[in-house]
């Protein structure tokens, strides 16, 4: 059933837009995305970017040296087999001309970018050892709580200006209700 030019309500309290159906009303889609598959990030320096995903936020390095085109590294197992991963594209590289737009310019970076931030979740019980790593790294960081969700987050910059969060969920988090 299509719903008339009447906006409903989406359950965060934003209307929905004329012909569009709330997330819990569309069951018979025949699918439901279970997890992220890639985040893919258009670079300037992809050796600084690549060592500092490597060395500092401490991923595995799946494929791709400093200087390659496209440098791929493991996030987590993921769903259905496919590893969850974080894809590195230089930003001048073609390595598949059509399907990678390319731009001599530098990509966008902090306010300007459509990237908000890339978060990935550590264990609570890890936070503190990031903490002491950021430090004995001189990597600038600032924490914030989001107790609606029982949240922590700890924010870095990534050497081209992306906002990088490591967040981890814990009761002692959450608000009261």
């Amino acid at each position: 059933m299509r719903p008339t030019a009447q906006h409903t309500q989406n359950g965060l309290g934003v209307a929905s837009p004329p012909g569009r159906l709330h997330p819990s009303r569309m069951t018979d889609r025949g699918f439901k995305p279970r997890a992220l598959g890639e985040i893919a990030i258009r670079c300037a320096g992809m050796g600084k970017m690549a060592r500092f995903y490597e060395d500092i936020i401490g991923l595995d390095r799946l494929s791709g040296a400093d200087d390659d085109p496209i440098v791929f590294f493991r996030i987590a197992e993921g769903f259905g087999g496919h590893t969850a991963v974080l894809a590195l594209f230089c930003n001048a590289a073609t390595p598949r001309p059509g399907l990678h737009p390319t731009a001599q310019i530098p990509p966008e970076t902090g306010p300007r970018s459509s990237l908000h931030h890339l978060a990935l979740t550590v264990p609570h019980a890890e936070q503190d050892a990031v903490m002491a790593w950021y430090d004995r790294h001189d990597q600038p960081y600032r924490i914030e709580t989001f107790g609606w969700v029982g949240w922590r987050g700890i924010f870095t910059q990534d050497p081209e200006g992306n906002t990088v969060e490591l967040v981890a969920y814990h009761a002692a988090f959450k608000d009261p209700s």
